[in-house]
């Protein structure tokens, strides 16, 4: 298995005015021909850009399965829904289909909301995306 590899945090504004709020992103391969990136925080204005460079880099693999685990996002703003739409138009574009792990509505309802939930294959667990083992 290959070592995660980790991006920095960047400290987020928004929410409750804790300055501690962040989003945290980390890249593995799970499987053989599988890249997984891990999400957890609030995905805003000021956090988008991060979750943006962890998708290209998701996005630049070889990887035939592409699987987002957002289940540690505890907010999605439009700009975080505008990053998971380019990503999805990314991954199509070269003949792969973003996975993205949301069980929370706070990534599920922004989704359907907006009808984009059907750029992406949607699943309730990292089981259910074709990840092997424990999440």
């Amino acid at each position: 298995m290959e070592v995660p590899r980790v991006f920095d945090t960047i400290p987020s504004t928004t929410g409750d005015g804790d300055a501690a709020q962040s989003i945290d992103t980390v890249l593995t391969r799970p499987a053989p021909g599988t890249a997984l990136l891990t999400v957890c925080g609030e995905i805003d204005t000021v956090t988008a850009p991060h979750l943006e460079a962890a998708l290209h880099s998701l996005l630049d693999t070889d990887d035939a399965t592409l699987v987002a685990d957002l289940d540690g996002v505890t907010f999605l703003a439009s700009s975080g829904l505008a990053v998971l739409i380019q990503a999805a138009h990314r991954a199509e574009r070269s003949r792969r289909k973003l996975r993205l792990v949301a069980s929370g509505r706070q990534v599920r309802r922004p989704l359907a909301i907006t009808g984009t939930d059907q750029l992406f294959e949607l699943h309730e667990d990292r089981a259910s995306a074709g990840l092997p083992g424990p999440a």
